[in-house]
């Protein structure tokens, strides 16, 4: 009995931590998708899109542009107010609009941890701005996460810049100007 105990035992703690991978995979991707552009989840002011990023943190969260270029850019912004008013920024943005950005995330490192979850990321993102210039971007993601009563969240959010490209401009052949995705879906 001793023996089929510690095996159930053994059980729960690797289904619990499974359940804390995916739920940082999930809440990371929430993040990301709410930050590309255009929005793929129909229309929102830039404001309630600011808010709905503020929502995936933790009341003490932190997140932090980190080294030399996004240190510099990015700062630090603490709780989901300040995570929020620092990505409105970005989404209110005028002279020039960002009209693209997508994030590719790549080299994914998940794993839970006695406080929740921690995952490193690459990631890429062209950013494409209404008056043609372009940028590529590649920045190193160091993400802790936390479970709590509002369900999985992000607790610190790190980004360091690996390197900032100038793209040609007018570099792409087609762009989308609008994502229609995730409308019309019959659930």
């Amino acid at each position: 009995m001793e023996d089929l105990a510690a095996a159930v035992a053994q059980l729960r703690q690797d289904v619990a931590a499974l359940k804390a991978e995916a739920a940082a995979r999930r809440v990371l991707g929430r993040y990301m998708f709410l930050c590309d552009s255009p929005l793929p989840e129909g229309e929102m002011s830039a404001e309630e899109r600011a808010v709905m990023i503020g929502d995936l943190f933790t009341e003490d969260a932190i997140w932090e542009g980190v080294g030399g270029a996004h240190g510099a850019q990015f700062g630090r912004h603490n709780g989901p107010a300040e995570i929020a008013a620092h990505m409105g920024r970005f989404y209110a943005a005028r002279d020039p609009r960002q009209v693209f950005n997508t994030h590719y995330v790549c080299s994914e490192q998940v794993q839970a941890t006695a406080e929740g979850a921690e995952g490193q990321w690459v990631q890429f993102q062209p950013w494409i701005h209404d008056d043609g210039t372009s940028i590529l971007r590649s920045s190193r993601l160091h993400v802790f996460f936390r479970e709590t009563p509002m369900g999985w969240k992000i607790a610190r959010y790190r980004t360091e810049n690996l390197f900032i490209a100038d793209l040609p401009n007018d570099w792409t052949k087609s762009l989308i100007a609008q994502s229609v995705l995730m409308t019309s879906l019959v659930r």
